[in-house]
């Protein structure tokens, strides 16, 4: 009785290994201060638990439209930005036209084109993890396609893919979702053009900069074209609670959000360059929260000594031209410190 399409459907997995230090899952380090934790509280004894949330998530909307400068009524909100991909994969198209994808890329575009039986039109990026134009132009001669994600950086090689290539290919006659989770540590966005044309939209989240546990995702696009997406949308699917969190946090917790982005990237920058210099290892530039780095070694012994050792990082080695990667979060000073300490011995142990 149950789909073909669910029966062949791979599940997105997480990392759920335990370890004392968890560097896999690209989250902000920092718990949010005390005096910020008491006004959540404080704000929270207010709700009443017992009644449905605002469906439209109206005073989210207002906070977040200032967070982000731009009309309340140019935003979606999302349970996570995964509950935004899949509307985007049945709104844009027909379910027998492709979506396409530069890969390895963020599994949700591949997970929702499959949930929906339409055509996956993955193309590999080169060996620098750009985009290969004339290669994804060529499939997009011979195949119907509408719908384009890309995530920009991507994850999991943290690089921004060159803008004039998505615009290319956005020429093609794609609908581009342009997936800026990371956006806060590049500070590079389609914003302005998701604004005014029809065939773009940027999506944000809240997950990197420390409200992982909430699941707040955000689109931002043209007027007409986020109302009309908006039919799709589920009822209620903002929580009360995560209403709440996000808007004491994104008003009195901004210094935080700004301090610790700041912390981030600088610490980004000492893990790489401690990476560079380290025997055995190749490390990638990075405009996100994480580094991917290639070891000289089989990548899945070197995850699983890692483990041993209390640290936990993601092995991306099974994914299209990443033989012997792992990706590895920017944590806090001290856990980068012990991860760096950690990955010498085991590289020491196995080179």
């Amino acid at each position: 009785m149950l789909s073909k399409r669910l029966r062949g459907l791979v599940a997105y997995k997480t990392e759920t290994t335990p370890a004392p230090v968890k560097l896999s899952s690209n989250e902000l380090p920092f718990e949010l201060p005390t005096s910020l934790r008491k006004e959540v509280s404080k704000e929270l004894e207010r709700a009443h638990l017992n009644r449905y949330p605002d469906p439209h998530s109206e005073e989210l909307k207002g906070v977040l439209s200032d967070f982000f400068g731009v009309n309340p009524r140019n935003l979606l909100l999302g349970n996570g930005s995964d509950e935004l991909i899949y509307y985007l994969s049945i709104a844009v198209g027909e379910f027998e036209q492709g979506i396409y994808t530069p890969v390895p890329t963020f599994p949700m575009y591949g997970i929702s084109a499959a949930l929906l039986g339409r055509p996956k039109l993955e193309v590999p990026l080169q060996a620098d993890f750009d985009i290969d134009l004339d290669a994804s132009l060529e499939l997009l001669e011979s195949r119907e396609c509408t719908l384009a994600f890309f995530s920009y950086p991507n994850n999991p090689t943290a690089n921004l893919f060159s803008r004039w290539k998505i615009e290319r290919l956005r020429d093609r006659g794609l609908f581009s979702v342009i997936d800026e989770a990371y956006y806060h540590y590049s500070n590079d966005t389609f914003e302005k053009e998701a604004l005014v044309r029809e065939d773009t939209v940027v999506l944000r989240t809240l997950s990197k900069i420390g409200l992982a546990g909430i699941r707040i995702g955000i689109m931002i696009g043209k007027e007409e074209v986020v109302a009309e997406i908006d039919k799709l949308r589920l009822p209620f699917n903002i929580t009360m609670p995560s209403q709440v969190i996000a808007k004491v946090v994104l008003t009195k917790g901004r210094d935080f959000i700004e301090e610790s982005v700041s912390k981030i990237l600088k610490e980004r920058e000492k893990l790489w360059r401690a990476l560079n210099v380290l025997e055995g290892v190749e490390v990638f530039p990075s405009e996100a929260n994480f580094l991917l780095f290639r070891t000289h070694i089989d990548a899945d012994r070197v995850h699983r000594e890692l483990i041993k050792e209390g640290v936990l990082v993601r092995d991306v080695s099974h994914l299209p031209g990443l033989k012997n990667c792992l990706r590895v979060s920017v944590g806090r000073e001290e856990e980068n410190e012990l991860f760096l300490e950690k990955l010498s011995l085991v590289m020491k142990k196995l080179l």
